[in-house]
């Protein structure tokens, strides 16, 4: 028998590489590929969302409440008469407080004023490594509250860093309040308990129970 071999020049029809394999150009299996693994091979986490749209969510909206419902206190309420919502242990009473929430350390108004200030400046910095949710919300409250105030020490009288916040409700014994109060302190309770439980604000839930699952991987390896 004989075989015919292609003459010089002339080139084989495409279509059929006779059975002989690619040669590897590189890792087929992306899975395996260094590309977007960690230290141990593993392919990293995302990056777990920031919850700053949130916090200034919360407290946009406690900002408008405080806000609006002031500037309707003042147009409408006669100011120091308290008006009836469910006999006298719930009224409305409009009083100009020079003091802190709840009509606190009355007197200091420039000093509150530059800590408030003080405050909502380290919320601002917070939120940039904002991870958890309710530390989101609790620091939302919290900024809210405080802004509503401040914009009252720097536009009303008896002038920038010295105005008089706008009160207007009251509860039985409890000083005369408006909506940032109440906002203020609840966010400020929020944050205690969830340190207190080992929530916090840079993951997304509790530390030590991240902790407690990391260390049984590390055991599971060895």
């Amino acid at each position: 028998m004989w075989h015919a071999y292609p003459r010089a020049g002339t080139t084989l029809p495409l279509g059929d590489d006779g059975g002989v394999p690619d040669e590897p150009t590189g890792s087929a299996d992306p899975l395996t590929s260094a590309e977007g693994t960690g230290d141990a091979g593993e392919p990293e986490a995302p990056a777990p969302p920031r919850r700053l749209r949130l916090l200034l969510s919360v407290a946009a909206v406690v900002l408008v409440l405080d806000i609006v419902t002031k500037v309707l206190a003042v147009k409408l309420l006669p100011p120091g008469q308290p008006v009836s919502i469910i006999g006298d242990t719930v009224t409305w009473t409009l009083v100009r407080n020079s003091g802190a929430a709840f009509s606190m350390a009355t007197g200091y108004t420039w000093v509150l004023t530059l800590i408030a200030t003080g405050v909502v400046v380290g919320i601002f910095w917070m939120g940039r490594r904002l991870v958890s949710p309710w530390w989101a919300l609790g620091l939302g409250m919290i900024l809210g509250g405080a802004m509503g105030n401040l914009v009252d020490r720097f536009f009303r009288a008896p002038g920038p860093l010295r105005g008089h916040v706008v009160d207007f409700l009251s509860v039985g014994w409890w000083p005369v309040f408006n909506v940032a109060d109440p906002s203020v302190v609840g966010g400020a309770i929020l944050l205690v308990v969830l340190s207190i439980f080992g929530f916090d604000f840079d993951t997304v839930g509790r530390r030590k129970a991240e902790r407690a699952t990391l260390g049984r991987h590390k055991a599971d390896q060895r």
